[in-house]
């Protein structure tokens, strides 16, 4: 982790906030129409596309309160290493949580809120530390479960006005990214293509035996995206 990656994690969750507060702004001037709009409505093939809507927008002033704290502290301990890998794991978290609500959820349930999202990087950053390995992940972890294990009630079946499924969905996408996304060891190259490393005397290589370019890892990928300014 880097000062530099830190800071771009405040900044991206805090226009993340900026922007659904601003949402929900308009969608009380406008009575609530966004959220009949944008939100998720099971069952519904015409409106499979609102699994990326629906995290944006909310209910109503205490829904939206609710969500804001959780979100931007479990958003900041899941990108404050990897940005890139940070947009990977939140996209795997509102496919995941978004379909749970459109396949099990009452068809004629509108869904909206960021809580799919906030249970998806509760999951995240819980495991993601055993997965790579990391002590220090590991540690950032066991404090987020400390701090928000209470989340996990929400998360029951019965409670009253809460989509459970959503969150449930949520939970299983942070938990299956932080496995998607965890480092990887690179695999031991053969002998003979390591620096440093002579083929031995007198054995000529096979013809068609010409060593093969090395399949890039999740970590290549994300290294390229930080390149590229993501």
């Amino acid at each position: 982790m880097s000062l530099r990656t830190f800071r771009n994690a405040l900044i991206v969750m805090g226009t993340f906030l900026v922007v659904i507060w601003v949402l929900q702004v308009v969608n009380v001037a406008d009575h609530y129409r966004l959220d009949v709009q944008f939100g998720i409505l099971p069952e519904h093939v015409s409106r499979l596309p609102e699994i990326f809507t629906a995290p944006f927008l909310h209910f109503g002033w205490q829904h939206i309160e609710g969500n804001s704290v959780p979100l931007f502290v479990l958003g900041v301990l899941a990108a404050y290493r990897s940005i890139a890998r940070f947009l990977i794991a939140s996209l795997i978290i509102a496919v995941t949580s978004g379909l749970a609500v459109w396949l099990f959820q009452s068809s004629n349930e509108l869904t909206v809120g960021a809580s799919g999202l906030i249970f998806g990087y509760f999951g995240y950053v819980l495991v993601r530390g055993f997965f790579d390995r990391n002590l220090v992940d590991i540690g950032v972890g066991l404090v987020a479960g400390v701090l928000y294990w209470t989340i996990l009630e929400v998360a029951i079946p019965g409670t009253p006005g809460v989509s459970w499924i959503g969150h449930v969905g949520g939970l299983v996408g942070g938990v299956a990214a932080a496995w998607a996304l965890r480092t990887r060891n690179s695999r031991p190259v053969a002998a003979a293509a390591r620096p440093g490393v002579a083929a031995r005397p007198g054995v000529a290589a096979r013809p068609g035996t010409a060593a093969r370019p090395a399949a890039k890892s999740v970590d290549d990928l994300l290294r390229e995206l930080k390149e590229e300014g993501f």
